[in-house]
This record gives C-alpha cells, structure tokens and sequence, in this order.
C-alpha cells in the first residue's frame, strides 16, 4: 500500500515538474500587451503588466509594446497643385491601441509597418497634390508681412517706396492660407480614416524633408537669380537716378561758383585797371615826356624781336630808339 502511495506521488510531481517545464505562467512587462491565442484563435489579451497563466503548448502568447512608435516613410516624388514635383520624405508616431484587431489584422509588427506605411504615403500624396507648392513648404506669411527696410536694409521711406515699385515686391510671394503645419494636420486626418480598423491609433505625420526634384530646383535657382538681378537693376537704376541728380546739382553748382568767381574776378580786374589808369595819368602829368618815352620803351621790347630786320628807321616811331631826349 505504502508503494503504490508513493508511486503515485512520484507520478504527480512528476507531472507537475513537466507542467511547470512546459510554461504555464507568463509575465507581460510594463510598457507591453499580450494577445493569448489558441488554435489561432483569440481567447484573451493582456493589456496590463503581472503574472499571468496559460494552458502549455497550446496556448500561444504574443507581446506588443504599448509605447509611441516611430515609423520613417520612404521618399516619395509627389506633384503639388501646380505640377511642380518634390521630394517628400515623412515621419510618423503611432502606437496600438486595440492588441486584438492588430493581431486580427497584422500578427507581426513588421506588416503592421508596410500596411500603415502604404496609408501614410497615400494620405501625403493625396494632400499635397491639391495644395501649392507655397503651402507645403511655408508656415506663414511672414515673407510677405516682412517690411521692405528689412529686406533691402534701406532706412529712407522715399527710397523704399521707389525700391517697392522698381520690384513690384508685393506680387513676388503668394499668400499661405493654410501652411504646412495644417498640412501635417491634414495628413494625419486622411491616415485615421483607415487606420482603426486596424487597432491603431495614429497620433501624427510630419514632413521631415521637402526637397525640390532636380527640375523644380534649376527653376526654382532661375527664380532667385531673375529676382536677385531685379533687385539689382532696380538699385542700379536708382544709383543712376542719383548720380544723374547729384550731378546735376554739381554741375548747376560748379556753374554757379565760375559764374560768382567770373564776377568778382572782372570787379577786381575793373578796379585794378582803374586804379593803374589812376596811377597812368597821375604819372603822365607830372611828366609827359617821360611818360611817353617809357610807353615807347615797352613797345620796343614787344614789337621789335618779332621782326627779323628793319630796314628804316626813319620816323616817328623810332624817334626814341637812338637818344633819351628823341630825334631833334
């Protein structure tokens, strides 16, 4: 009797060491979810962290995280509303808010990632390509409310104003009415149409780079270098405008102190002349002879070495040529 006791315990804790060999419990850690399934069907879901137990072998667990996760999209070359093709490359967080649809509707993680990766891409295309370039890449308006001083750096208000209508400034930008963060808003909507059949909740998508494809970037280079040379036109042109003002007053100027100097220097010319015509007479009549003899002096030594030979001298001209008193 005593043997078949003792058989018979051995036998059960045999049998218990075997159950717990097999794994009849199992933990779901903080920050994870558990779906129980068996025969490939869902007989519960752990969504709270302890110690659990399961029938071995038959049962099957399979663990989730509960965290926000990451999912980086591939670029994609989208058309904006105006056909104009960029590079946009996005990044989502999401996380699973219901273990039984996921694994309803994915089992792994990893197809979970290709399926919510298509709706992502799909919900990117479908908001941008109605929507301008200007909204996508733009958060607002604050390229077209930047005053004019700021941009050109000018401080005279009648200059900017002339350098507003030189380069028609206030059409260069188009306004944004909605911008890329409503965009992203967007996105995220046209994703959540889909996703909660799944178990997902998306919580958004960002546009994480926006590059221009190699057309729009040889336009969009054309673009800067015709508005940059328009800006310089437009600050040659009114360079010009002020030299051809400056020198203007310059030249009215440069006239105005020849014409001042022309004045004074013939009043000054005036008066010396006079005072020599002065000087002239006081001499002449004190003595009129000399006088006369220094007035012919000087014009000997003016006219005579223009002349090569004199062949006479035989009259009144020379008179003083040979004798201080003249010719008797």
């Amino acid at each position: 009797m005593k043997h078949k006791f003792l058989a018979i315990v051995i036998v059960v804790a045999a049998l218990g060491v075997i159950f717990f060999l097999l794994g009849p419990l199992y933990v779901v850690n903080e920050g994870t979810q558990a779906v129980v399934t068996r025969f490939g069907e869902i007989v519960n879901t752990r969504t709270e962290a302890g110690l659990y137990v399961k029938i071995p072998v038959i049962d099957i667990v399979t663990v989730y995280p509960r965290l926000i996760l990451s999912l980086d999209g591939d670029p994609q070359r989208i058309p904006t509303k105006e056909n104009q093709f960029i590079i946009v490359d996005t990044t989502s967080r999401w996380r699973i808010s219901d273990p039984k649809k996921f694994y309803q509707s994915f089992v792994t993680e990893e197809a979970a990632y290709t399926r919510l990766s298509d709706i992502i891409d799909s919900s990117v295309r479908t908001v941008i390509t109605r929507n301008r370039l200007s909204e996508v890449v733009r958060s607002s308006n604050v390229i077209n409310d930047r005053r004019t001083t700021e941009q050109y750096a000018i401080t005279d208000e009648d200059v900017t104003a002339q350098i507003e209508t030189l380069v028609n400034v206030t059409t260069t930008s188009e306004a944004v009415t909605k911008g890329r963060r409503l965009l992203s808003r967007e996105m995220a909507d046209e994703a959540r149409k889909m996703v909660p059949e799944y178990g997902i909740e998306l919580i958004d998508v960002l546009p994480r780079q926006i590059k221009y494809s190699d057309e729009l970037t040889e336009s969009v280079y054309n673009r800067m270098v015709k508005d940059r040379n328009q800006v310089a036109q437009a600050y040659r042109s009114l360079g010009e405008g002020k030299k051809a003002d400056w020198q203007g007053k310059l030249e009215n100027e440069l006239l105005r102190i020849r014409s001042e100097a022309y004045r004074t220097s013939e009043e000054i010319k005036g008066k010396a002349d006079a005072e020599a015509t002065a000087i002239y007479a006081a001499a002449y009549l004190k003595d009129t002879e000399f006088y006369t003899f220094w007035k012919s002096m000087e014009s000997y030594k003016k006219t005579l070495p223009k002349f090569d030979a004199t062949y006479s001298t035989n009259m009144e001209y020379f008179r003083y040529l040979y004798a201080p008193n003249g010719r008797r």
